[in-house]
């Protein structure tokens, strides 16, 4: 499904009647992409197989052969507008043969190549090409010659822009290329008020504005090397949200710390590492606060304004530091409505796609409740006090809109009339008011007794409404209505029936399900119908409208099966914990480390791989985090840096054999752990004066 438009990172978007991209069954997308009903074509086009090299707001989409042909989404974008479509190298009148295209990190790719030069008579090329490109469309570009005598060749790089923005590239209705003209050590290009140039070093020698070509005569001496330098220069001068506290030289001076993992199995570090990097990649600014920084959603599609995406990915990485939690909070509390009317204290969210069987979900529910919960869970791991004072009001705000909503059996209803009654929804809101109610009382602030009197009456409630028997055992609705009638469809989304959130003195809140239901969940969540081998499906294979495709109806989702890996892991039960943990180590593997937001739900058969989504975005922030959160659930770490104590409670099957755990940020300082081969924790650095916990 193709957009009309993306807004640029941190503008407002459309309406908040939105849908995900590639997963709608409405017409909008608030975070990202517009989708009109009559003009969407059938997909989007797939970037899966194509280097994203990514610095929010720069964003480059190449082909693995390192030509921008101007094809498809193709090019260099900044703050959603492309401006640099085509950038096609000849050498001696030829495109050199691709040999390789490689991530060399977030935000750069290496492009290798070679030519035959005149004279060679044996099939060995003389001539290799390395080309190296950001994210901002800087290049650099180098010959070297393996020749025996002194070569004299041509070098050409035609260029051509549409300043097309990246909605309108999605839907494939760009316009011609824009004429270009001589500019300096370049070329510029000029269209709908808005302006692009390239420059050069060293100076071209010929400078063709009708053709978009930049000519030089290179003469290369036996081993001798010649490296030309390309600029891409938009309006817009924004720096990278990545750079934010750079230099500070403490831990957590950056905004995500530089986590490492080192073991006997060497994955969990690639992951780790490669996902970190992406995060950083992602971050973007508020253009009305340029110091509140938030994880774009996704790349290429997802770069809209803050998401509940980036709240849920913040509280996963809370791990490498609280700052991007603190910041990301700043942003999405200013959505907050105000007033004294019903709505109050809600923040603002699109509606998103929900599965086959039921209506559009708003996320601005899920992160009206996820606020408090996510605030609350930063302080136990750090947050400064000053950024918690400023924060409170907002989560309280929160809370009484979660007391006026929730109905006399303590369920939160979805918006609208008469809407459902999610399972999903009230484990975000049993979370929202027990660890509220956690804040407001160590805050000294009233109505932490009244919220945990709504959670025993949800609790109650749900365990006698929500869960279906039956001769295997039972399961949990995903949900009901008013009149009793409920959907049954099991899939991913009873992971958050088990993420219950961090108290003080490193305990768990309790659950909305008791022992047995936990039990029987757990079991459900490891069978293969749901467990497919590469993570967890978002809807079982033998539920009516199963698609191994789709976004709810089956496909893998990342963060889902993080979310499934940590909260079993946290209920004691490891076997399926390390089950999905492996799938989802594989699965990263398989997409060089760096996982899609999803991918499909096909049983993983020997030899096989796990096959692409073609509208995922990848990177993205719940799956980067995802993997950030399911490693960390290896060690079990639990602080609470209020308390000046912390927890460690791995998991005793040691699944991936030893690990150490480095790099992280707890009570504000560096903390490392280390897990044994027999599945013992041990604290090598933390904070001083932090006290180990049990």
């Amino acid at each position: 499904m193709a957009p009309s438009s993306v807004p640029a990172p941190g503008r407002p978007a459309g309406p908040p009647t939105s849908q995900s991209p590639g997963h709608s069954s409405g017409h909008t997308s608030g975070a990202g992409i517009a989708f009109p009903r009559a003009t969407r074509p059938a997909e989007l086009p797939s970037v899966h197989g194509a280097l994203l090299c990514v610095a929010l707001p720069a964003l480059a989409v190449c082909a693995e052969h390192g030509q921008l042909t101007g094809e498809g989404p193709e090019g260099v974008y900044e703050a959603g507008r492309r401006l640099l479509s085509r950038c096609v190298l000849r050498v001696a009148g030829r495109e050199p043969v691709a040999l390789q295209g490689r991530m060399a990190a977030s935000d750069r790719a290496v492009f290798l190549g070679a030519l035959r030069v005149p004279g060679d008579t044996g099939p060995d090329p003389a001539l290799t090409v390395e080309r190296v490109r950001s994210a901002d469309g800087t290049e650099r570009i180098t010959l070297r010659s393996a020749a025996t005598r002194p070569l004299r060749l041509s070098v050409e790089v035609a260029l051509g822009t549409d300043l097309a923005d990246l909605g309108t590239v999605a839907s494939g209705r760009t316009g011609p290329e824009l004429a270009a003209s001589v500019h300096g050590t370049g070329l510029r290009w000029t269209g709908d008020g808005r302006s692009v140039a390239v420059t050069a070093d060293p100076p071209p020698m010929d400078s063709l504005a009708a053709a978009g070509v930049l000519r030089w005569e290179v003469e290369l001496a036996p081993g001798a090397t010649f490296t030309l330098r390309l600029r891409v220069r938009g309006e817009s001068a924004a720096r990278p949200a990545a750079s934010t506290g750079a230099g500070s030289g403490r831990p957590g001076g950056h905004l995500l710390a530089e986590a490492r993992a080192e073991g006997d199995d060497p994955r969990p570090g690639e992951l780790l590492r490669a996902s970190v990097d992406d995060l950083r990649a992602l971050l973007q600014r508020d253009p009305a606060r340029p110091a509140d920084v938030y994880l774009a959603a996704g790349v290429p599609w997802r770069c809209g304004p803050v998401t509940s995406e980036a709240l849920w990915a913040a509280r996963m990485v809370l791990p490498l530091g609280t700052r991007l939690a603190a910041t990301t909070l700043r942003a999405l509390g200013r959505t907050q409505l105000p007033g004294d009317g019903a709505e109050s204290g809600r923040l603002q969210g699109p509606l998103r796609d929900a599965g086959p069987h039921l209506p559009p979900r708003c996320t601005g529910v899920e992160a009206t409740l996820a606020f408090p919960a996510v605030l609350a869970e930063a302080r136990r791991w750090g947050l400064p006090s000053a950024d918690l004072e400023e924060l409170l009001p907002v989560a309280e705000r929160c809370l009484h809109w979660l007391r006026r909503t929730a109905d006399r059996n303590g369920f939160v209803p979805d918006p609208g009339p008469a809407g459902p009654w999610r399972a999903e929804t009230q484990a975000h809101a049993h979370r929202a008011a027990l660890l509220g109610a956690d804040l407001l009382d160590d805050c000294g602030r009233p109505g932490g007794d009244a919220l945990r009197e709504g959670a025993r009456v949800l609790r109650e409630r749900f365990r006698r409404e929500f869960w279906l028997d039956d001769p295997a055992g039972g399961r949990p609705a995903v949900a009901r209505t008013q009149d009793g009638r409920t959907w049954s469809q099991l899939g991913g989304w009873a992971a958050h029936l088990l993420d219950t959130g961090l108290l003080g003195g490193g305990r768990y809140a309790p659950g909305l399900l008791g022992r047995a239901e936990t039990e029987q969940v757990a079991r459900l969540l490891g069978a293969p119908a749901l467990d497919s081998g590469w993570g967890l499906r978002s809807l079982g294979t033998k539920e009516p409208g199963h698609n191994p495709f789709g976004h709810r109806a089956g496909a893998v989702r990342a963060h889902e099966t993080a979310v499934a890996v940590a909260g079993l892991a946290a209920a004691g039960h490891e076997k399926e914990a390390a089950s999905l943990l492996r799938g989802l180590l594989d699965a990263a593997e398989a997409f060089a480390h760096r996982l899609p937001e999803m991918y499909a739900g096909e049983q993983r058969t020997t030899g096989g791989r796990p096959v692409p989504h073609p509208a995922a975005c990848r990177p993205a922030a719940v799956a980067a985090a995802g993997a950030v959160q399911a490693l960390l659930a290896l060690a079990g770490i639990r602080p609470d840096a209020p308390g000046r104590s912390v927890a460690v409670h791995p998991l005793a099957s040691a699944p991936l054999g030893a690990i150490r755990l480095s790099g992280l940020v707890v009570a504000g300082e560096a903390f490392a752990v280390r897990v044994g081969r027999l599945g013992l924790g041990m604290v090598e650095e933390a904070a001083e004066g932090l006290q180990l916990g049990v």
